[in-house]
C-alpha cells in the first residue's frame, strides 16, 4: 500500500520557553496582518524562514530550531519588543471602541453575522482567490478595529484556491498545494465539555457532516466551515476542497454548506444572529435557514417568520453583470432543496419563484442573488455606479417602480489602510499626521497634516519604496525562471532587468476578459516607445491569475509574457502566483496604478484604493470607485463616460487614451523637476489624492456606513418584530393582506395645482389629489407626487419625492395635499402615485403595489 490508513490521531505542539510564550499569542491571532511591530517580531527572528512559511506564524514558531528558541528566550532586546507587542495587542482587545461609545449598551443585544464565501486576512491563510475575498478580510479588520459585535462565517479549503505556475511559453498551469490546519492560526470549535463541535446538512440522499475552525482576527472571530471529517464519504470530505472548483452539484453544495451550514454552526456555538449580512449571493441559503430556525424556535409559520427577519439580512452584491450570479435548474434546486421546502411548509414552485423575476415563468432559473433580494430588504451594491447598473440589471423585478428608486443603494467599498500600507509610508505619517490616521482613519481631518510632510522627504520614501519593489520583483523572477527550468539568470543580466528610477505602472487583476488585460498591447510599437523613451522611460510589473477554466483569460496573460519575451523584458515583468503578499509589494512600490475594464463593468475595484496611502496615483477608466473619486488633480481618467456601442472600437478608443496620457501627461508630469531632482507636481497630485481618497476609501468608513444605515437599523428591526408573540409581524402581514386584496379599488379621481405657467425660481404651488380607496384608510397609503424635468417624450427625468399629507374626505374620497418648490429652472413636470405604506414593511417596493395617475 502507499500509506497506511491511520486507526488514531493526536496533536503534537511545540513547548516554547516560558519567556517565548507571548509569540504563541501573536501568532494566535491576525491582528499581526495589520501591526508592523508585530510583523516585524516574526520577520527579525529568521527572515527567510518567514518567507519560506509564506507568513504563516504557527508553522513559522513550531518549525524553529530549539537552540534558537533558547538563544531568543535569552536575548533581552528581543524580549522587550516582543513583549510591548503582547502587550499592545492586549490593550487593543481592551480598550474602548467606537461602537461602545457610539451606541452605549447596545454590544449585548447586537450580534452581526457576515457571510462570504471567501475571506483574504493573510496569505498565511490562503482561503481567497481575489477582490470579494480581499473585501471580507478587509470589512473583519475594520468591525475589529470599530469594535462591531461581528462574526464573519465562511468555508475552510482543503486546498484554497490554486497557485499559478506559468510554463516557458507563459501558459497558465493551477497547482493545489493540501494544507494543515493545525499548523495555521486555527482552533476548532469545541463545547463545553471540549468535544469539537460538528453541524450536519442534509444532501439529497444522505446527510453530511463539518466541524467549525475559528480565527481571531483582532477583536472578531472567524468561524470556517471544514467537510474533511471521518463521518463523511470520500467524495463528501471534499466539498470544502477548493475554492470555486467543481461543476453545479459542487457550487450549491458549498453554498448549501456555507448558508444552512454557516447558521447551524452558529446555533450551535450559541450565537443567534439579529442581523445577516449575506456578502453576494452564494451565501443566500442562510436566509431560508435563518425562517427555519425561527419557525421552529418560536412554532410559527413561514410567513411570520419571513416577516420578522427580512427586515433584518443585508444584501451585498458585488456583481455588475447578469451572467456573474449563480443560477441552478429548478430540477437541481429541488432536487437539493425539496426536503427544505417541505420543511419550511413552501410549495416547492413557490420556494423556486423566491429566486426568480417572474416566479411564474418555469422556464427562469433559479437565480441565488434573487433569492437573496427576495429575503433582505436591505440590498446595496459596491460604488455609486455600481448601484445604478445594479438597480438598472434588476429593474425587471420591480416593473411599477421609476429605476432610480429600484431598492438597492450603495456602499463604496474601502480598504484597511493599516493592513496595506508599507512600514516606510505608516511611520512618516506617524511623524507627521500623529496617531490620529491610524485610530481614525475614515476622518478627513486625521489626513490633513499630509500639507505638511516635506515634499523632498515624501519622494525619499517612494524612492525606496520603489526600488524594494524592483528588488523583490527580481529575486522572484529569478526563482520563476530557474522553476521554470530556463536556467539560472545571471547577475548581470538581472540587474537590467526594471530600473528603480524610472515610472513604474502596477497592474494587477484577475484576468477575466471584461478586465481588458491586453489592452495595453493594442499598438505594441507604439507600447515600447513608451517603455523606452530615452528621456521619459516607463516600466510595467504585472501580476494576476485566470479562472482555470478560462482560456481566454489564460490566452491573455501569454499574450503578455510572450511580448515581454520579445524585446520588452527589462520593461515589463509578469509575477507569478498573485496573492496578498505580492498585492502588498505592488501597491506600496508603484507610482501608478493602472485599471482599464470595460465600463461598467467593474463593480468597484480596490486595488486602485491600495496604492493611495502608499503614495501611488491612479489612471484608470471611469469604472467602479473611480468614477466617483475621479478629479483631474488626483489622477487620470482614460476616455470618459459614454460607450460607443462596439466593443472592438471601444477597446482601441481607449487604448489611444492610454497611451496618450502617458506620453502627454503622465510621465512628462513624473520627470519635470526643476528644484532637486524632485518632481514637484507629481507630488502636489500626490498629497491631494492621500488627503482626498484616504479617508472616504477605507474600510474604516464602509463598516462605519454599514453600521449606521443597515446594521442598527436591521437589528432594531429585528428585535421589535420578533418581540413577545410576534404580534407586529403577525400585524404586519395581515395588513399586507388586507391592502393587497383591495388595492384593485386604489386610484387617482383627479390631482391639481395652483401653479402658473410660469413661476418664479424660488415660489412654491400647492398639490392637491383626491383618491378612491375603497375599504383602505388614509394611514395605509402614501401619496407622493414625482417632480422632475420635463423630457421631450413627456418622461420625467432626475425626479424627486414630494410627499402629500392627508387633508380631510370629499365625499368619498381622500383628499391630500402639499407644497412643491420651483427650485429648478427649466421646464418642470410632476406625476402623482398612490403606495401602501405601514411603519412595519420597509420596503414599499416589496409589495409590487402602484397606483398611478
Amino acid at each position: 500500500m502507499k500509506h497506511p490508513k491511520f486507526s488514531h490521531a493526536f496533536e503534537v505542539t511545540v513547548d516554547l520557553p516560558a519567556a517565548l510564550q507571548p509569540l504563541k499569542k501573536l501568532a494566535g491571532n491576525f491582528r499581526w496582518t495589520w501591526d508592523h511591530d508585530a510583523r516585524d517580531i516574526f520577520r527579525s527572528i529568521d527572515k527567510d524562514a518567514w518567507d519560506r512559511c509564506e507568513h504563516n506564524p504557527v508553522a513559522f514558531v513550531n518549525g524553529l530550531p530549539k537552540e534558537r528558541l533558547e538563544k531568543l528566550s535569552q536575548d533581552n532586546f528581543f524580549l522587550s519588543r516582543l513583549n510591548e507587542a503582547a502587550d499592545s495587542l492586549d490593550a487593543y482587545l481592551g480598550a474602548e471602541t467606537w461602537f461602545d461609545k457610539t451606541y452605549p449598551g447596545a454590544r449585548a443585544k447586537t450580534k452581526i453575522a457576515y457571510f462570504c464565501f471567501e475571506f483574504g486576512i493573510s496569505e498565511g491563510l490562503p482561503i481567497y482567490s481575489g477582490g470579494l475575498g480581499i473585501l471580507a478580510g478587509d470589512h473583519v479588520k475594520a468591525a475589529s478595529d470599530l469594535g462591531i459585535p461581528l462574526v464573519g462565517v465562511g468555508l475552510l479549503y482543503n486546498r484554497g484556491y490554486f497557485r499559478q505556475r506559468l510554463t516557458h511559453d507563459g501558459w497558465q498551469q493551477e497547482v493545489y498545494p493540501t494544507y494543515d490546519f493545525y499548523q495555521m492560526p486555527l482552533t476548532l470549535a469545541r463545547d463545553e465539555e471540549g468535544k469539537a463541535i460538528r453541524i450536519e446538512v442534509e444532501f439529497p440522499d444522505r446527510v453530511v457532516t463539518c466541524q467549525v475552525w475559528k480565527a481571531e482576527v483582532g477583536r472578531v472571530t472567524l468561524y470556517l466551515l471544514d467537510s474533511n471529517v471521518l463521518e463523511n464519504q470520500p467524495w463528501d470530505q471534499g466539498i470544502t476542497d477548493a475554492l470555486y472548483g467543481g461543476d453545479e452539484d459542487m457550487r450549491i453544495r458549498q453554498e448549501m454548506i456555507l448558508g444552512i451550514g454557516g447558521m447551524r454552526a452558529l446555533q450551535a456555538l450559541g450565537i443567534t444572529p439579529t442581523v445577516c449580512h449575506l456578502n453576494e449571493g452564494h451565501a443566500a441559503f442562510s436566509s431560508i435557514e435563518r425562517i427555519r430556525q425561527f419557525m421552529k424556535s418560536r412554532g410559527t409559520d413561514f410567513r411570520t417568520a419571513r416577516q420578522a427577519t427580512v427586515g433584518a439580512n443585508v444584501f451585498t452584491t458585488h456583481t455588475p453583470v447578469p451572467a456573474g450570479f449563480d443560477r441552478f435548474t429548478p430540477q437541481m434546486l429541488e432536487r437539493y432543496l425539496g426536503r427544505m421546502s417541505g420543511e419550511i411548509g413552501v410549495p416547492f414552485s413557490d420556494f423556486v419563484g423566491l429566486g426568480r423575476t417572474d416566479p411564474a415563468d418555469a422556464s427562469e432559473p433559479f437565480n441565488m442573488a434573487l433569492l437573496a433580494m427576495s429575503t433582505s430588504n436591505r440590498v446595496n451594491g459596491v460604488a455609486k455606479l455600481h448601484g445604478a447598473v445594479s438597480r438598472e440589471m434588476f429593474s425587471n423585478r420591480w416593473p411599477n417602480v421609476p429605476e432610480d428608486e429600484v431598492p438597492i443603494g450603495s456602499v463604496t467599498n474601502g480598504i484597511h489602510t493599516s493592513t496595506w500600507i508599507s512600514r516606510r509610508m505608516s511611520d512618516l505619517f506617524d511623524r507627521y499626521l500623529g496617531p490620529a490616521w491610524r485610530e481614525s482613519p475614515a476622518d478627513p481631518a486625521s489626513w490633513a497634516g499630509v500639507t505638511e510632510i516635506p515634499d523632498d522627504e515624501l519622494w525619499h520614501e517612494l524612492d525606496v519604496q520603489r526600488g524594494d519593489l524592483v528588488r523583490y520583483a527580481r529575486q522572484r523572477l529569478r526563482a520563476d525562471m530557474e522553476r521554470r527550468g530556463s536556467g539560472r539568470i545571471e547577475p548581470a543580466e538581472l540587474a537590467s532587468v526594471l530600473d528603480p528610477h524610472i515610472l513604474t505602472i502596477g497592474f494587477a487583476r484577475r484576468f477575466a476578459t471584461y478586465k481588458r488585460g491586453s489592452l495595453m498591447l493594442t499598438d505594441r510599437d507604439r507600447l515600447k516607445s513608451i517603455l523606452y523613451h530615452p528621456e521619459r522611460p516607463v516600466q510595467i510589473l504585472i501580476a494576476g491569475k485566470a479562472h482555470p477554466k478560462d482560456e481566454a483569460g489564460k490566452k491573455v496573460i501569454q499574450d503578455l509574457v510572450n511580448f515581454m519575451g520579445e524585446g520588452a523584458r527589462n520593461r515589463m515583468v509578469f509575477l507569478e502566483d498573485y496573492d496578498m503578499r505580492v498585492a502588498r509589494k505592488l501597491v506600496q512600490g508603484v507610482d501608478l496604478w493602472l485599471n482599464n475594464p470595460r465600463r461598467p463593468h467593474e463593480a468597484s475595484g480596490t486595488s486602485g484604493m491600495k496604492v493611495v496611502p502608499n503614495g501611488g496615483l491612479n489612471c484608470s477608466i471611469l469604472d467602479g470607485w473611480w468614477d466617483e473619486g475621479y478629479d483631474p488633480s488626483l489622477g487620470w481618467a482614460i476616455g470618459g463616460r459614454t460607450d460607443v456601442g462596439d466593443g472592438n472600437h471601444q477597446d482601441w478608443l481607449d487604448s489611444r487614451a492610454f497611451y496618450h496620457l502617458l506620453e502627454t501627461q503622465i510621465a512628462p508630469t513624473y520627470y519635470h523637476r526643476v528644484d532637486g531632482g524632485v518632481p514637484r507636481d507629481w507630488i502636489r497630485m500626490v498629497k491631494k489624492s492621500i488627503m482626498a481618497h484616504a479617508p472616504e476609501f477605507s474600510t474604516a468608513r464602509m463598516v462605519t456606513d454599514y453600521t449606521q444605515k443597515f446594521y442598527m437599523p436591521a437589528s432594531a428591526r429585528f428585535e421589535a418584530m420578533a418581540a413577545g408573540s410576534l404580534d407586529r409581524a403577525q400585524a404586519a402581514l395581515a395588513w399586507r393582506d388586507r391592502v393587497q386584496a383591495a388595492w384593485s379599488s386604489v386610484r387617482v379621481l383627479e390631482a391639481s395645482d395652483d401653479a402658473g405657467k410660469a413661476n418664479s425660481l424660488g415660489r412654491t404651488f400647492t398639490i392637491t389629489v383626491k383618491v378612491a380607496l375603497g375599504v383602505l384608510t388614509p394611514e395605509d397609503v402614501r401619496v407622493e407626487a414625482l417632480v422632475g424635468k420635463a423630457g421631450s417624450n413627456r418622461e420625467l427625468v432626475g425626479t424627486r419625492v414630494e410627499k402629500l399629507s392627508p387633508a380631510g374626505m370629499d365625499g368619498s374620497a381622500a383628499v391630500f395635499t402639499g407644497e412643491v418648490a420651483c427650485d429648478v429652472p427649466g421646464h418642470q413636470g410632476y406625476t402623482v402615485r398612490v403606495v401602501p405604506f405601514h411603519p412595519d414593511i420597509e420596503s414599499p417596493a416589496e409589495l409590487q403595489l402602484v397606483a398611478w395617475e
